[in-house]
């Protein structure tokens, strides 16, 4: 009998024990089943495609594009507020801003390919960036100036309504678009520009005169894009150059 007794007392003593092990075991696992997959390793490299839109989507969802009323977004407005997500530093297959040798196999496709492209979606990236808001105009200036800053010298859709060969005031607009463009490279000297307001700077680059020098401006040279990558017609950027030309003679 006493025998017996141990013996269930040790039956019993295990079931509790098993109890107090399994229980809390199989609550962790229903646990880990129902929450696996909640969580997105934006590190990954194996991310699945619902991962890779959770990642992309909210760029294009939230940016607010500056720059104008809708439809009269420069490209480089457009690029500063949706496309340099990817573009800015070549995220997922996008070519790098900037980067010739990423965007030279993209130029020879053809302005009217790269604009088809972006307009609806290609590979990774959804149709106008992301960007629903965006105008075809607004788009392809886009396409347009991210592509001159990669070598290739596609002209950016005009502005409806704006006025042809309107005469334009050095003093007012070409200030303007220093501001808002130039300043960016000639405010510093930055990558060779000749500062705003150095004479010593800007000599050898008016030696042949000023026009000649405006002319080497609008096709761009060196790290320089054409234009300096204004969007504008060429007599908006010639006021620009002439501002800074003659605050810095």
């Amino acid at each position: 009998m006493g025998g017996s007794n141990a013996t269930a007392s040790k039956g019993v003593a295990g079931m509790i024990l098993a109890a107090l092990i399994g229980v809390p075991l199989v609550v962790y696992l229903l646990i880990k089943l129902f929450t696996s997959g909640m969580a997105t390793n934006l590190t990954s490299t194996t991310m699945t495609n619902e991962a890779v839109s959770a990642r992309l989507q909210p760029v294009g969802a939230v940016k607010i594009v500056e720059g104008g009323a809708p439809g009269s977004r420069s490209g480089k407005s457009v690029f500063e507020g949706i496309c340099i997500s990817c573009h800015g530093a070549g995220l997922a297959g996008a070519p790098k801003f900037g980067d010739a040798a990423a965007w030279g196999p993209r130029i020879a496709q053809g302005y009217d390919t790269l604009v088809k492209h972006a307009l609806g979606g290609f590979k990774a990236m959804p149709a106008k960036g992301g960007a629903a808001d965006l105008t075809d105009d607004e788009v392809k200036r886009a396409v347009a100036y991210m592509g001159n800053a990669g070598g290739a010298k596609f002209e950016e859709p005009k502005v409806a309504g704006a006025a042809a060969g309107a005469a334009v005031d050095p003093n007012t607009k070409g200030k303007e678009i220093y501001a808002s463009t130039c300043v960016a490279c000639h405010g510093s000297g930055a990558a060779g520009a000749p500062k705003f307001g150095d004479k010593a700077a800007w000599a050898p680059r008016l030696k042949d005169g000023v026009d000649a020098a405006i002319a080497i401006g609008v096709k761009g040279l060196n790290a320089m894009p054409p234009k300096g990558g204004y969007s504008g017609s060429d007599d908006e950027f010639k006021a620009a150059a002439t501002y800074m030309i003659n605050n810095s003679k």
